[in-house]
């Protein structure tokens, strides 16, 4: 009996490593080919992590927080480019656990990745889909610094940096 439950366990966990995820966020269905995918008209974005001290491996497309002078980043394969003035982080409360060894936590679209991350969305035909939010400066009451969203009135990129928001296209 014991022996079946491995088998039909193996199963299972082969079974779901061979899916290749799309996770919507409150809401029913992902729209499109999104690996990640949230409901529109929010005012909920994603949190950037802080960091200490900049990866020496970051890949490009690696988006975070400098800790150290309060500034949006991305990485671009060659070159930490900056996507917002100085900030603040007057008011956030630091994790002080120890971190999980390993190169990366969780890996979305993909079997394996090289790439470095706490949340690493990896794949051919699929990508992140930002928190539809209209006007973030103006509706989002209490935005946490390294927030990040799509603004639905200017079509663009909204970052905030503890202070201000700042818009891509």
């Amino acid at each position: 009996m014991k022996k079946i439950n491995r088998i039909i366990t193996m199963v299972g966990l082969l079974f779901i490593g061979s899916m290749h995820a799309q996770i919507a966020i409150n809401k029913e269905k992902v729209d499109g080919d999104g690996l990640l995918d949230f409901a529109a008209n929010t005012t909920n974005g994603i949190l950037l992590p802080i960091v200490e001290i900049l990866p020496d491996d970051a890949v490009g497309g690696t988006i975070l927080m400098d800790k150290n002078d309060k500034i949006l980043k991305m990485n671009t394969g060659a070159a930490w480019v900056q996507l917002s003035d100085p900030g603040s982080i007057t008011g956030v409360v630091f994790n002080t656990n120890n971190e999980l060894p390993g190169k990366n936590r969780i890996i979305m679209g993909s079997h394996t990745s090289n790439a470095p991350g706490v949340l690493v969305l990896e794949s051919l035909d699929k990508a992140l889909i930002l928190p539809k939010v209209a006007t973030p400066h103006i509706n989002v009451k209490s935005p946490f610094p390294g927030m990040i969203c799509y603004d639905t009135t200017s079509k663009t990129l909204a970052v905030f940096d503890g202070l201000k928001w700042s818009y891509w296209k």
